[in-house]
């Protein structure tokens, strides 16, 4: 088996992440602030700076956050952050836009609970993937991590003074804590399937090792078998079990996943990315990434250039 360090080295290129901060909230009394679903591929967040709150979601338990702790919603799910007494008389929320992010308070009551809000891409190479590895909600909780700590700090205090380039300067912040926070989650409760268990399973790790190695190659069934040193049907059974796919369909997976991160951010050509991740010319790319994501790469790459999703 594969040592978990190790997978947790093998995972890192793909903890990139683009967060997108949009509101900074201070709240006393007793409020709600209701959230609607956010678009694939973008998960909801919630940075508890100060106080408490709870958030709700349909059919799900009730999540308690205090200062220091941060909630991700890897699906985006619709949700409403609450605090004080659910059952009685709500504060207005008054906004305010700034050149930072906007500022959402209460009226009329002293600021008892910060938060920083926003929603999260998940720009691995294999997006869908690194999302099997999470569940429906991760609570996180950085008051012991010194480090995370001041990051979540120095990002409320960039929010609060609103100076030139705050925005810029608490984003980058936003995506080094969140990448620590990932990671410190999988450390801590990895999870039963997906991309991590297949790397984590004797049948499928070292299959899986070298196709994320080497996705240009033209892997066979064969060549995969013998690599994991199991037979053609253990190992198409296994990656079943594991992730939901035969191997070749995890290596379409991984080929895609990597040649959209390319075309979105980086200005490589689309013939280079297209031999790096073995397709032989332009179009056949073109039709994958059309098939597989209903999107051609022309509008992939000016969607990748703008910072904000359509």
């Amino acid at each position: 088996m594969t040592g978990h360090q190790d997978v947790l080295r093998l995972l890192a290129p793909l903890l990139r992440v683009r967060p997108e901060l949009q509101d900074f909230c201070r709240f006393g009394g007793s409020w709600r602030s209701a959230h609607r679903s956010e678009a694939k591929g973008w998960a909801a967040f919630h940075i508890v700076t100060k106080g408490a709150c709870s958030v709700e979601r349909k059919g799900q338990p009730t999540i308690r956050l205090e200062a220091g702790d941060v909630l991700l919603l890897p699906n985006g799910d619709a949700h409403v952050a609450y605090g004080g007494d659910g059952d009685h008389f709500h504060q207005a929320i008054r906004i305010t836009e700034t050149n930072a992010i906007r500022i959402k308070e209460t009226e009329g009551n002293i600021s008892e609970t910060e938060l920083i809000c926003g929603r999260l891409n998940l720009e691995s190479a294999t997006n869908d993937l690194l999302l099997m590895l999470l569940p429906q909600a991760v609570i996180l909780r950085f008051s012991g991590q010194v480090a995370c700590r001041k990051l979540a700090e120095t990002i409320r205090d960039e929010l609060d003074a609103d100076r030139a380039g705050a925005a810029a300067i608490a984003r980058d912040l936003a995506s080094a804590l969140f990448v620590m926070l990932l990671r410190a989650h999988l450390e801590a409760e990895p999870p039963a399937d997906g991309l991590l268990a297949l790397l984590g399973h004797r049948e499928t790790a070292k299959a899986a090792l070298a196709m994320l190695g080497a996705p240009a190659r033209h892997w066979s069934l064969d060549e995969l078998a013998s690599i994991g040193a199991v037979s053609r049907a253990t190992l198409v059974r296994a990656f079943r079990r594991i992730c939901g796919m035969s191997p070749l369909a995890f290596l379409t997976e991984i080929r895609l996943g990597i040649a959209r991160n390319r075309i979105a951010h980086t200005t490589d050509s689309l013939s280079e990315i297209a031999a790096d991740v073995g397709y032989q010319s332009e179009s056949a790319l073109s039709r994958a990434l059309f098939r597989h994501f209903a999107i051609r790469p022309g509008a992939l790459r000016r969607a990748g250039a703008d910072p904000r999703p359509d």
